[in-house]
C-alpha cells in the first residue's frame, strides 16, 4: 500500500496513514487488491479517523471482485468507479492468474490462490490477445481523499506515482542528496515540514506549478483512468500487425489456411474487448452525468476547477470512444478477411469448374466422332480406307484446336486470380 499527500506545493509519499487530514491538499491511498483485503479493517478505521466515513459493504465487495465489469456508483458522501483496464504484460506485471501468458510470476510477487473465485478468467487466442489483462481498478472518490484498489503489482499505479514524484523536484539537504519516496516522519520533522502529521514522510516536496499536479481526488482519478486508456495505444499497433498478418495469410491463393482456431479465438477475444470498452464508456458517461448534478462552487476558483474536471472527463470519454471504434474496426477487419478468404476460395473453385467445363466441351465432339466410327455398321465412310484413321484423327485435332482457341479468346481458360 502506498500513501501520497498531494498539495499545491508538491507531492509527498507517506510511510503510514496520518492520524488526521493534512491542512492542505488531499490524500491518495493506493493499494493492491490482496493488500486491501488483508488490511480492510485498518483501511476502514483510517477512513473513519481521517474523514469520518467508511466504505459501504457492497462497495467493498465491488472493490474486491476481480470479475466485476466497469461501472459507476455513488452515495451522498463519495463516488465509486470500477474501471477495467486494457493492459499487457509489458505494461502491467499482473499476477499469473490474471494473465494467460505462460511467463512465471516473479518470486517477490505473492500470487493469489488458483482457487480464488474472484480470479479473472484466462483469455484465449493468439499471444498478443492472451497478454491482455482486463482486471478492474477501483476508485473511491471522497472530497479530500482518493482510495484506489489495483491488481497485484499494478504498474499503472507505480508509473503514475513515479510521474507525480518526478514532476516535483527533490529538496536538497545541503550535500546534493534528495529524499526518497519512503522517507520517515522523523526525517520530515527534521526538515520542518509544516504539513507532516503522524506517519508522514518528507518524500519529494518543493514548489511546483499547480497546473501540473492534480487539484482534487476526482482530478487524480481521471488522470489515472486516462493513462490506463492511453495504454491501449501500445497494444493497438501489435494487434493491427497480427491481424494484418492473418489477412495476408488468408488471401494467399496458393496456400491453405489452417490456423482457424486462433482466428476464431481472436474474433471472440475482440468481441469481449468490445464489451469491456462499452462498459468503460458507460461508466465514464455515468460519471459525467453525475458531475452535472454537483452543486456549483461559490468561488471562481472552485467553479474553474469544476469546469476543468468536466473537460477532463469528456476527454477521457473521447479516448475511450476511440478505443471502442478501433476494437470494432479490428473485429470488422477480421470478419472481412474471413469473408474475403471464402470469396477467394469460391472464385478459385469457379475457375477450376470453368476450366473443367471447357475441357469437357473440347472433348465432347471428339467423343462424338469416336462414337460414330465405333458403331457396328457394315458401311461407314472412311472405315475401310487405308487413310481413314488419319482423316478422323486430323478432324478431331482441328476441332479440338478450334475449340481451345475459341475458349482461350473468350477467356474461359484464363485464371482470374494469381
Amino acid at each position: 500500500m502506498r500513501i501520497f499527500h498531494i498539495h499545491s506545493s508538491g507531492v509527498q509519499e507517506l510511510t503510514a496513514l496520518p492520524a488526521q487530514m493534512p491542512a492542505q491538499g488531499f490524500l491518495w491511498i493506493a493499494c493492491a487488491r490482496p493488500a486491501f483485503q488483508a488490511r480492510l479493517a485498518e483501511i476502514q478505521g483510517g477512513l473513519q479517523a481521517l474523514i469520518g466515513l467508511q466504505l459501504v459493504d457492497l462497495h467493498v465487495s465491488d472493490l474486491l471482485n476481480a470479475q466485476l465489469p466497469s461501472h459507476y456508483d455513488y452515495t451522498s458522501q463519495y463516488d465509486l468507479l470500477v474501471f477495467r483496464r486494457l493492459a499487457t504484460v509489458q505494461g502491467d506485471a499482473a499476477p499469473p492468474e490474471q494473465l494467460v501468458t505462460a511467463a512465471p510470476a516473479p518470486p517477490a510477487v505473492a500470487a493469489e490462490p488458483d482457487n480464488n473465485p474472484n480470479a479473472p478468467v484466462k483469455r484465449s487466442g493468439p499471444p498478443v490477445l492472451r497478454r491482455i489483462d482486463t482486471s478492474p481498478v477501483g476508485f473511491a472518490v471522497f472530497d479530500q481523499l482518493l482510495l484506489t484498489v489495483h491488481p497485484t503489482d499494478c504498474a499503472v499505479r507505480d508509473a503514475y506515482a513515479t510521474r507525480l514524484l518526478a514532476a516535483t523536484p527533490a529538496n536538497g539537504n545541503g550535500n546534493g542528496n534528495s529524499n526518497g519516496p519512503n522517507a520517515t516522519a522523523s526525517h520530515a520533522a527534521a526538515h520542518g515540514n509544516a504539513h507532516a502529521g503522524p506517519g508522514m514522510g518528507e518524500g519529494r516536496s518543493s514548489p511546483i506549478s499547480g497546473s501540473r499536479l492534480p487539484t482534487s481526488p476526482a482530478d487524480l482519478m481521471l488522470r489515472v483512468v486516462n493513462q490506463m486508456v492511453d495504454g491501449y495505444l501500445d497494444l493497438r499497433r501489435e494487434l493491427t500487425r497480427q491481424l494484418d498478418h492473418w489477412q495476408t495469410e488468408l488471401l494467399k491463393p496458393r496456400a491453405r489456411y489452417v490456423n482457424w482456431t486462433s482466428l476464431l479465438e481472436a474474433r471472440l477475444s475482440l468481441h469481449q474487448l468490445d464489451e469491456i470498452c462499452e462498459d468503460q464508456r458507460t461508466a465514464v458517461q455515468d460519471w459525467i452525468d453525475a458531475l452535472e448534478t454537483w452543486p456549483l462552487p461559490e468561488t471562481p476558483t472552485g467553479l474553474r476547477e469544476l469546469d476543468l474536471l468536466k473537460v477532463r472527463s469528456r476527454d477521457v470519454l473521447e479516448h475511450i470512444e476511440r478505443v471502442v471504434h478501433h476494437v470494432r474496426r479490428l473485429e470488422q477487419s477480421t470478419e472481412t478477411a474471413v469473408q474475403m478468404h471464402f470469396s477467394v476460395q469460391s472464385n478459385r473453385t469457379n475457375d477450376i469448374m470453368r476450366t473443367l467445363t471447357a475441357l469437357t466441351a473440347v472433348f465432347l465432339p471428339l467423343n462424338l466422332i469416336a462414337g460414330i466410327f465405333g458403331m457396328n455398321f457394315e458401311f461407314i465412310p472412311l472405315v475401310h480406307k487405308a487413310d481413314g484413321f488419319w482423316w478422323a484423327m486430323s478432324a478431331m485435332a482441328v476441332i479440338a484446336l478450334a475449340l481451345v482457341a475459341l475458349f482461350w479468346r473468350k477467356r474461359y481458360l484464363a485464371r482470374t486470380g494469381s
